[in-house]
Order: C-alpha cells, then structure tokens, then sequence
C-alpha cells in the first residue's frame, strides 16, 4: 500500500507554481483546500530551474514550494525533473541530442528529447535524483518519488548504435548465433564484424514507422530501445533508493504506449501509475480495458491514476469538453479497476505554450466559480468520505487475457498478410465480449501464472517464446480453457518460422493445422456457421480480416466458413486436451459471435456475471478484508435502472442501505459495499 502515510484515495495533480509570481500561491493554497487537494505532483519538468549551469544546484524555489504545501496540508509527489533536459547541456554536450529514424540530430526543444544512451544525460539524470533524495530525503511532506515523465521515443545516434552492438553480443554471444537468428542470409545480409551492425532505421532496413526488411533486427532494436530507456530510469531509481529506501518510486505510463514493454517496466516499479487520456469518442471498454492492463503489469496490484484532465485535452485532433459528471465518473472507472489515486494534469492552467488550453482545476479566469472546480471539489468532498475504504482492494477474476508488447511489434512489423491488422484491436475485441458482459477480467503478460484462472484467451499469439506453449499445455492439461486464434503461432521470439504447420508449437494442444491464410479486403466478409447450436451460438455470424485455412487433426469442428472456395473447412474448433479444452478461432468474427462463444466457456466453467445491468452501465468490483464494493458506472446520460439482488448492501456515497433496484444517475456512480460472497 502506498497510502500508508497518507490513508486515503490520493486526489490532486501536477503543479507547476514557477510559472507563476509568488502573489499567485496563497490563492492556490485556498483553492486546493476548497477542492480537498492533498497531493501536488512537483517539479516535473524544472530541471533547468534547478540546475542553472553544470556546476551549480539551486533547489530554493522547490524548498519554498514544498515547505508551503506541507505548512497547507498539501503532500508531495515530487518528481526528479530529468523528463527534459536544460537548454546549456544541449549547447556544451550535444551526445544528449537525440538522432531520428530519418538520421537528423535534433537541436535543442520540445521533451523527451534526450538520448537513452547518452553518457552525459545518464551522468547528470542520476545525479540530479540523488541531489533530490539526500536533500528531501526527510522531508515529512515527501510521499512518492516520480521519476522524469512519459519515457519514449527511440533514438539512432552513434552511442546508441554501439550500445546496441554490446546488448546485441550480451544476447547472442557469437556472430554465427546472431545471423542464424536474424536469418541473415536472406538478401545476403551475413555479418562478418560486429561493427558491421547498424540499427535499424529509415537509412537501412525501416520505412513508414511499421515497415521493415528484417523483422528479427528490428524487434531487437525495440527490445534494446525499451531497456535503454529502462536503465536510465533505473539509475534515478538506485539513486532515491540509496537516501529513501522507504520512499516509493514510480513512472508516468501511457496506458498502450506502444514502443516500451511495460512488463519488464513494472518489475523495477514500486506502484505502477499512468496517464489516462481517452478521447469524447474512445470506446469506454478500451479505457476499461488499459485500467485493467495496469494493474496486470505487477499481477493485480493496486495502481496510481497519475494523471487525467479535469475537462480538456490540448492535443487531440478534436478537444471536447468532458460534459457534466464525466470526469467524476471516469475517475471512479479508474478507482473501481484498481486506482489508488485520482490525480489530474493539471491544477492550474499555464498561460503560454502548447499546453494553456489543456484543462485544470483552477482555470484561466483564476476563481472556484466554475463548472469544472465545483465538480472537482465534489469529488474531492466524496473522497475524503470515502476515507480508506477502498485503499489496496483487489480485483479477483477467473479469466484472462494475455497481451504481449514483443508479439505487437512483431505482428505489426510482420510483412504480411493485411496491413489492416491491429493487435490491440483484436485484443479488445475479446475484452469488449467480457465487459458487455460484466464478466471481471485480468490483463496479464506471456510470464503470469496462469493456474489462478479458469479461461486464460491468448489473441493474435503470432509471437510464441520459448516455454509458453508447454505452459498452456500444463494450463489445459490441469483443466484450464484456453484460447486463441487465427494468426497464432507462427514464429518464435526471434519472429522465424516454426515450420511443420501452423499454429507450430501450439499446433499439439489446439489439434489442427493451417496450411494458408486468407486475407479479405475491407468490406469483404465470410461467415462463421455453426454446426449445430451450442448455448447462445447457433446459425451463422461474419467474420473478416484473415481467414486460417485449417484441418482438425483430433479437434472437434464447431463451426465452418460458409463462402468461397474454403466453404466448409472449419473456423471453430475445440480440442480435449488432458482434463481441459482448447479453442481455436480461425477468423475475426462479429461482436455477438464473440459474446455468445464468451458466454458458453464462462457458463462452462462456473463464472458468473457480477450484475445484470442495462447497456452502457460498466460493473466492476474490489474486495478487501472480506468485504465486496461493487462499482455501477452510469456511462449513458440518462438514469438507468439496475437490479442488484435482496441482500441489502450500502451505497458508500449516498450513505444509505439499499437493495432490490438501485437507480443510477445519468453519467453516476453507485458503490456498493456487502460482505464478499465470492462470484
């Protein structure tokens, strides 16, 4: 728990009082009070603030900063400032400047703007951490350290292409094991020295961000980038943990972020954090869906929402505003998939560069006589009557999903067959089918147990690494239900070909093979038939994207394509593997095949929804200390009618006991607390 110190659901967000003359602050402090502020996020990006010159740190504005909030009642999450680095370091050591894949050296600006692998960067980052935490290391107002800010982007300088050489020796060893695993041969690629090796970028093998000659290198150059990345974060860490060893550390994530494994991030994390952003038209199962992904990047632990607008983004093509009560409602989505905290970017708007219309709590006009601070003050006033209530309450499902940031890039970096395949989308796709049917779920890596689940679906698994296939044979084979789908087990982690049949590894436990795979245009669309009727399934549904031409060899075939000249061969299969079962679903089908295929393995296996709610009410719980806290999130604008049993349970906001049909508001909350029955 890292509530400890202070014991309730942490509400607050970045602060940024050095951009504003000191007459500014007292009114600040009023107003955080009026909102029941009790975190401020500092320092995030002051680097240069406190850092004039290589030679001299001045931390007297952040000594000031800190001592007033604390003197208010306001705790710090105090960030190490090193997310951009100053103009001078830049203009004297120009080994921080970030190379693109295009092959220009950047000039000083923007952020994230510093080279992973940049001895000067990595020098002076890790200092600065440590320069913090032996300064501030007592300080009673120090809450969590926060390490720079939305680490990414790669960079193809000089140092990083060395760099990458010594990482590429570490993994492979020798030459010989190198080229075997890049499969060098192919357009007489064959290295000789490892001087000869360069990353792979828009002057070598990339083009178009997605696009590559050679599979194996780049999936080794994101693998390296990720890591480079993570090791300066793990600088800064081992800085703090020298002075703070009881201090938590944490990062800002960004949800799905595509170019870091967040997987191997959260094993050096103390809590997991992220940044919650979803656009007016973001389907609330997606940001469903990267809540639960969060917490399964250190195995249902409890996470911060560290960031949020109170309204409106500066960024987005179309910057809505939230409508009345969405940002109250998306803030209990948050604490109801496992949220901590509910943090926003930012409490006071700046007033020049890109982010002055990016929304906060206190806005321009600079008084509390606004829609947005009266609804940021009633969630804080529920926030401080919710107390500790919720704080390290854990989700408990018995089922998941395994998503993977190698098999991404993999899958999308492959050369074939449709460009219009999307991982996350298809993982979603699944996700969706269990959320419209409050079915709780768990995001979770290729490495999770997976003997704490009943049904453990495995989308898109076109990557398999070495042991997962004899891990989902032990699954199935102890009695678990295991899915995946067309364009699975194709290659192995260095993205070569396991030959012998499609889905390869795999191939024994799912008993068929596939010989070809189909690949429809947009708009075009084959159909799933059922054999026979099978619980909710039956007739026929659409399926599209890319059609696995598969045989049964020992599986049972549920359902056939019904068009062209593949008509008959099987789409869905199951094969009984020791005490359990297998599916394979070889195209991408509609939603309401998916819903119904879900609502059988469920029904099979025991699992019950949490609620029967109407459509576009989430349902989500957490258990604690033997007690249940079931969340009913209105999503539509008008109330919805929920029905949630006899047994009389209390609603925690309203503060009253109530049974049989509650009413949700349009864009409410209702929280239910009862003693946890189990599912």
């Amino acid at each position: 728990m890292i509530n400890e110190k202070l014991p309730k659901i942490w509400y607050g967000g970045d602060y940024n009082p050095e951009q504003w003359e000191s007459e500014v602050w007292k009114e600040d402090e009023r107003m955080f009070k009026l909102a029941g502020i009790d975190v401020a996020t500092v320092n995030v990006f002051s680097w240069a603030m406190n850092q004039p010159d290589e030679e001299t740190y001045d931390f007297s504005v952040l000594d000031e900063t800190i001592d007033r909030l604390y003197k208010s009642g306001v705790y710090v999450c105090l960030a190490t400032s090193t997310g951009a680095h100053p103009a001078w370091m830049a203009r004297k050591y120009p080994d921080v400047l970030r190379v693109d894949a295009q092959g220009r050296k950047r000039k000083f600006g923007g952020r994230h703007n510093s080279c992973p692998n940049s001895p000067t960067y990595r020098k002076y980052s890790a200092r600065m951490a440590g320069k913090l935490a032996e300064r501030y290391k007592d300080h009673p107002g120090l809450l969590i350290w926060h390490i720079s800010n939305e680490y990414g982007g790669y960079c193809y300088c000089e140092h990083c292409a060395a760099a990458f050489r010594v990482w590429l020796k570490q993994r492979y060893g020798t030459l010989d094991q190198l080229n075997r695993a890049w499969n060098t041969r192919f357009w007489g690629h064959t290295f000789y020295d490892w001087e000869e090796i360069v990353p792979p970028s828009e002057l070598s093998e990339e083009w178009g961000g997605t696009r590559t000659n050679f599979q194996g290198i780049s999936i080794d150059y994101r693998r390296f980038m990720s890591q480079s990345l993570l090791d300066c974060y793990k600088l800064e860490y081992d800085e703090l943990k020298k002075h703070t060893p009881h201090i938590p550390v944490t990062t800002n994530l960004m949800g799905f972020y595509p170019e870091l494994n967040y997987f191997e991030w959260a094993k050096y994390m103390d809590i997991v954090s992220w940044d919650n952003y979803p656009s007016l038209d973001t389907p609330v199962s997606f940001t469903a869906m990267t809540h639960d992904l969060m917490r399964g990047l250190k195995s249902g632990d409890p996470f911060m929402l560290m960031e949020q607008t109170p309204s409106q983004q500066n960024w987005q093509a179309y910057n809505s505003l939230k409508r009345p009560g969405v940002m109250r409602l998306w803030s209990y989505q948050a604490v109801a998939r496992g949220a901590d905290t509910v943090m926003f970017f930012q409490l006071r708007r700046s007033i020049g560069a890109c982010e002055k219309y990016h929304g906060a709590v206190i806005e321009h006009v600079g008084h509390e006589h606004t829609r947005v601070f009266r609804e940021c003050a009633e969630l804080g006033r529920e926030l401080e009557q919710l107390g500790d209530k919720l704080l390290d309450a854990r989700t408990e499902a018995k089922v998941a999903i395994i998503y993977d940031w190698e098999n991404r890039w993999a899958t999308e970096l492959s050369s074939g067959p449709t460009v219009a395949l999307n991982y996350v989308n298809e993982v979603h796709k699944y996700y969706d089918a269990l959320f419209q049917m409050h079915v709780e779920t768990d995001m979770v890596s290729v490495e999770e147990d997976l003997s704490k689940y009943d049904i453990v679906i495995a989308p898109v698994m076109y990557m398999v690494k070495s042991g997962f296939a004899k891990k989902v044979e032990q699954f199935v084979s102890d009695g678990g239900t295991f899915v995946t789908t067309f364009f699975s087990g194709l290659v192995n982690e260095n993205d070569l070909v396991t030959t012998g049949g499609y889905p390869g590894e795999l191939r024994s436990v799912m008993g068929i093979w596939a010989e070809e795979i189909d690949a429809l245009f947009p708009g075009q669309k084959n159909q799933v038939v059922m054999k026979q009727a099978w619980g909710e399934l039956k007739g026929q549904y659409e399926c599209g994207l890319l059609c696995d031409l598969i045989h049964a060899e020992g599986a049972e075939v549920l359902a056939e394509y019904g068009s062209d000249f593949y008509e008959g061969m099987p789409v869905l299969t199951v094969n009984h593997f020791g005490s359990g079962r297998a599916y394979y679903v070889a195209s991408s089908p509609e939603a309401s095949f998916l819903q119904g295929f879900l609502s059988n393995l469920c029904e099979e296996k025991g699992i019950k929804p949490l609620l029967g709610a109407p459509a576009g009410v989430e349902v989500a719980r957490r258990v604690k200390d033997e007690k249940s806290f079931l969340f009913l999130l209105n999503h539509n604008a008008e109330a919805s009618e929920v029905q949630i049993g006899s047994e009389e349970k209390k609603d925690l906001l309203a503060d009253t006991t109530v049974s049989g049909t509650v009413t949700v508001p349009g864009r409410g909350v209702v929280i239910l607390e009862s003693n946890n029955t189990g599912n």
